[in-house]
């Protein structure tokens, strides 16, 4: 049975979606669901110059909105004095909130691993609770720059589908 291009592209449309849902909701690839997703509808329906030029520009977009997704926190996180051990000590935190407190337990145990982290290592509740919540609103920042990125991308990649 072949799958018509009108499948594939609702198929890709579907894919992309929860890729764009993937950079706010952290149980999906975010950005790399949509790149693929992009690859599969050029190899499934060829490129063209139209699809090469929207492939590059989607690529060039993940990367970058990639490398702002852990540029921003880290910088957001120094800005505010936040040690390196402590963001890591966060991403320890999330890691076992992931999975001892489904849903909520991501964003928690990140939460608690900063703050616990910038106590231990600064003695002064107050300072670790701005260097803490400095690096949650980086990790918000970037959340928002790969949302918009993705949004930016699928518009790409539809304007690649009404070229073709």
């Amino acid at each position: 049975m072949a799958v018509s291009e009108r499948d594939v592209v609702i198929i890709v449309a579907v894919v992309m979606a929860l890729g764009a849902a993937g950079t706010i909701v952290p149980l999906l690839p975010g950005l790399s669901l949509i790149w693929a997703a992009a690859l599969a509808y050029g190899i499934s329906q060829g490129f063209g110059a139209a699809g090469l030029a929207a492939f590059a520009t989607m690529t060039v977009l993940a990367v970058g909105a990639t490398v702002a997704g852990y540029v921003v926190p880290q910088r957001r996180a120094s800005g505010s004095g936040a040690g390196t051990s402590s963001v890591w000590l966060g991403v320890v935190g999330a890691a076992v909130g992931f999975f001892v407190v489904p849903v909520v337990g991501l964003a928690l145990g990140g939460v608690l691993g900063i703050y616990v982290g910038e106590h231990l290592r600064t003695r002064d509740a107050g300072q670790a609770w701005r260097a803490t919540w400095a690096t949650v609103v980086g990790f918000g920042v970037a959340a928002l720059v790969q949302f918009a990125t993705a949004l930016a991308m699928i518009v790409v990649w539809v304007a690649w589908v009404v070229a073709a």
